[in-house]
């Protein structure tokens, strides 16, 4: 799609013709087509601001859930819910209306918000993976766990996003309509070496680097939970093997997950600068940021849900403290580093305990 073929072109205008333009764009989408984004954008927006919301008010009601692993998980279900509200709430409106009826300067906003809180939530899942690394595989990173520490590097992560967030509004890439015209984000039709030097750092510094990182961090865990299960056995314990597989479901689901959201928005970013002279038709330009949106709701079950500590508690939540927890309490690994020895008898204490182990 040529830039100069849209309403919304990079060249200046005055507000006022904006204005006047945003509500004049014609509808090039089937009227179905709008209703039936609209209709799904809406069931994601319920998804994402409930799982969300109720991750927050469960942690909040519960001190003993905020250590410093968990941090990361506020922060994620922070970021997620804005994502909602800014992006997904807006889209089902437009959608529902045909057109982003709503201003040029809307527009921007809301592609800055869904640009910020996307890179927000995909570069703490990296600090999560990181970390957890760090208390299973690093004994002297391991040691160095903290809430200030993680405080820190959250602190790093959402300096380090409005960085990238912030520079196309000064300039450096920018902020527009995307494929069907009913939601913003990054410019990816202007052909520009401004756009495309852009481009290619985003796609190296905020998605590939952090991807790396999440496969290798999530790779040594499981590894290294293997090695400690083939130790319990030839020491004459019993190995976990039931926990072994859902920690190694549990990665998987997230790394699936993690790929289905961003890997589409990353290669039309690829295709954009590879080939600028090729066409991309508006709903396969539209998609990939659709699926970004989608991440909200994924992260919270798979993080959140899967553990059956934070299920009482939700489910404490949901029915204002009438429910009971039944059945054997589920615990999790010490996350202390420990020598090898220790580990040993860390695991063949909690076998023996009969408590299934949450190795994540």
């Amino acid at each position: 799609m040529q830039s100069n073929s849209t309403p919304w072109s990079s060249s200046p205008h005055p507000s006022s013709i904006h204005a006047e333009m945003v509500t004049a764009v014609p509808t090039i989408f089937p009227r179905v087509g709008y209703s039936i984004l609209s209709f799904l954008m809406f069931i994601n927006t319920l998804l994402s601001v409930f799982n969300n919301s109720l991750v927050i008010t469960v942690m909040l009601k519960n001190p003993s859930l905020l250590h410093p692993m968990n941090v990361f998980i506020l922060s994620l279900a922070v970021s997620d819910l804005m994502i909602g509200l800014c992006g997904s709430l807006v889209v089902t409106i437009t959608n529902y209306q045909g057109s982003f009826f709503i201003g040029h300067t809307a527009c921007v906003f809301q592609g800055f918000a869904v640009n910020y809180f996307g890179l927000v939530s995909l570069c703490t899942l990296t600090m999560l993976a990181y970390e957890r690394y760090n208390v299973v595989c690093n004994q002297k990173a391991g040691l160095k766990l903290s809430m200030r520490r993680s405080i820190t590097g959250l602190l790093f992560v959402w300096l380090f996003c409005l960085f990238w967030a912030v520079t196309p509004l000064l300039g450096w890439s920018s902020y527009g309509p995307e494929g069907v015209r009913t939601s913003c984000s990054l410019a990816w039709e202007e052909r520009s070496w401004s756009n495309y030097s852009y481009l290619i750092l985003y796609t190296l510094l905020c998605f590939i680097f952090p991807v790396a990182i999440i496969v290798y961090c999530y790779a040594k865990v499981l590894q290294s939970m293997k090695k400690i299960n083939r130790s319990v056995e030839l020491q004459g314990g019993r190995s976990s093997k039931e926990e072994n597989d859902h920690a190694i479901h549990m990665v998987l689901a997230m790394i699936i997950a993690f790929f289905i959201c961003w890997l589409p928005y990353t290669a039309l970013s690829v295709v954009v600068v590879v080939d600028p002279e090729l066409y991309i038709p508006p709903l396969v330009a539209t998609l990939p940021m659709y699926f970004a949106k989608t991440s909200p709701v994924y992260n919270p079950i798979i993080y959140f849900l899967s553990n059956k500590q934070f299920r009482d508690c939700t489910l404490e939540v949901l029915s204002c403290g009438r429910y009971i927890p039944h059945g054997p309490t589920r615990v999790s690994i010490n996350m202390a580093p420990l020598n090898r020895r220790s580990r040993l008898t860390s695991l063949n204490r909690n076998v023996s305990k009969q408590c299934r182990v949450l190795p994540l």
